[in-house]
């Protein structure tokens, strides 16, 4: 297939790899991103083992939290304005108190179930804001977390909803621990808890890209496997809480911080506004212009 200039600068963005290499990448694997970012880590090209899609639309994360409940959402809206518009952050209230009484199972439940007495549904109420906003807004996902009267949950929200993190530690009532461990995970971006949580296919695979790269590095056969191992504890420290350095005590490990407290952390929702959406390719600022030009 042919390979477009924006194909290699998205696999630029996700690897730090230069575009002649990234070209030679799409090629080698016909335009399938996740094969040719595997491809560059093995010639050892990339930089970083990341995937995460670029970050994008706008929007809020918003924490609700009452008694042994908590929900986390988020809320996209079309520009970054609107989140510091009162109306839009009377919807975040809103839609975060339903979501903690009404507990419902999915974004479909929630926006067909009453929202207030004048019958109204969350949905017809987003209309509502959508209306009056003048933009399109949209109820993206949400988790609702219960605890018990001997825990703790952590919150936090990074850059006025950016990013919002919902931690529930076990074993402690420690809410200023539990928030700590909430700023970590937003810091950090841990994927897992522990290293049990991760799939048996997410290892292997790991282990075979690894692998690869030892071998295309020229590391003999008989070490190529203990190299792997070694490199596969990193790995885990890349992707699971409890296995990284605590960022406000890099000499230990997260999981000995809580330990430590008598507390162990149970899981955790970490949100990013607008992550894995595609981004507006237009230019906000001609948009404007060209209105101005056509009134």
């Amino acid at each position: 297939m042919a390979i477009t200039a924006q194909m290699v600068k998205e696999l630029r963005e996700k690897t730090g790899a230069g575009m002649m290499d990234c070209k030679k990448a799409l090629t080698e694997t016909n335009g399938d991103l996740d094969k040719a970012i595997d491809y560059l880590r093995e010639k050892g090209i990339a930089k970083a083992a990341k995937k995460a899609d670029r970050i994008a639309a706008e929007g809020s994360t918003y924490i609700a939290s009452n008694g042994n409940t908590a929900v986390l959402l988020e809320v996209n809206c079309e520009t970054d304005f609107v989140t510091k518009n009162e109306q839009f952050k009377d919807l975040l209230e809103a839609l975060g108190n339903h979501l903690l009484s009404q507990k419902p199972s999915s974004v479909e439940e929630a926006l067909q179930q009453k929202i207030n007495g004048d019958g109204d549904t969350v949905e017809t109420f987003i209309n509502a804001a959508v209306a009056k906003i003048g933009e399109k807004i949209s109820l993206r996902r949400f988790e609702i977390i219960t605890k018990t009267d001997n825990d703790a949950f952590g919150e936090y929200l990074h850059m006025g909803g950016r990013i919002g993190v919902l931690a529930l530690l076990e074993g402690t009532t420690d809410s200023t621990l539990a928030k700590d461990i909430a700023m970590h995970i937003a810091a950090v971006n841990p994927k897992y808890v522990s290293r049990e949580e991760v799939s048996e296919d997410v290892i292997n695979h790991e282990r075979e890209v690894l692998k690869q790269q030892a071998l295309n590095e020229g590391k003999p056969e008989n070490i190529v496997e203990k190299m792997v191992e070694g490199r596969l504890g990193k790995f885990f420290e890349e992707i699971c809480l409890l296995e990284q350095s605590f960022v406000k005590d890099p000499d230990q490990k997260v999981k000995k911080y809580v330990a430590a407290k008598g507390a162990t952390v149970k899981s955790f929702a970490r949100y990013e506004v607008g992550e894995g959406m595609e981004k507006r390719s237009d230019n906000f600022a001609e948009e404007v212009m060209s209105q101005v030009k056509n009134n």
